[in-house]
């Protein structure tokens, strides 16, 4: 009997979703549990083991336990996606994957993640320097989709799935992607591949990370 897949999330964490994006393109079951983060669920003792730092998402798969949204999606990969379509075993495409998702961990979260908090939860950030950041970011990848349908290549890979739902609800950190089609069209894309898990909008549910 396979061992069951677990993810502890919430679901408006755009940490969270890019696991559950992959999950769905993937093709795997797996169980979803929500931790309650305005009630302080991820800093309880039970929750700590499985993340010491109190971040979600989580993923337990049987008696193994890992934190930290890239990490997990590395280890899905590994260790389901035997035709290595998502992390592909090419040492430079590789690098190029690894080079998006620094950035999703970098720039995206201190851009378009922080804007986000802001102007849903009133998070103390630097509003400005947060969307000052975040536009960088998607002019970036708005040239660089310019050559190519997806982050790395013709296919989609993690980079993709790191990438997506924060660019996405840009609109809710006050923002416009209207001067970037080459992420729209993008978008569009991902949206349309069999196993697409949308993202829940911050007005359907709340707390976020």
């Amino acid at each position: 009997m396979t061992a069951r897949l677990r993810v502890y999330r919430h679901p408006i964490s755009g940490h969270c979703h890019r696991v559950e994006l992959l999950l769905g393109l993937l093709g795997l079951p797996h169980e979803l549990t929500t931790v309650d983060l305005p009630a302080k669920a991820h800093q309880t003792p039970e929750f700590l083991q499985k993340n010491p730092l109190g971040q979600v998402p989580v993923l337990e798969h049987g008696d193994f336990t890992l934190a930290d949204s890239n990490a997990i999606m590395i280890y899905l990969a590994e260790q389901f996606d035997q035709e290595a379509r998502f992390y592909p075993r090419d040492a430079r495409q590789r690098g190029q994957i690894q080079r998006w998702l620094s950035l999703a961990a970098g720039e995206l979260m201190l851009g378009a993640n922080r804007a986000r908090l802001v102007k849903l939860l009133g998070k103390a950030f630097d509003y400005d320097a947060a969307a000052e950041m975040a536009t960088r970011l998607l002019g970036l990848i708005n040239r660089e989709l310019s050559e190519r349908r997806f982050l790395v290549g013709d296919s989609v890979t993690l980079a993709d799935c790191a990438l997506y739902a924060y660019t996405a609800l840009v609109p809710e950190g006050g923002l416009s992607l209207a001067e970037y089609p080459n992420v729209r069209a993008w978008h569009l894309r991902l949206e349309s591949l069999p196993g697409f898990v949308p993202m829940q909008r911050a007005a359907q549910s709340g707390g976020a990370r």
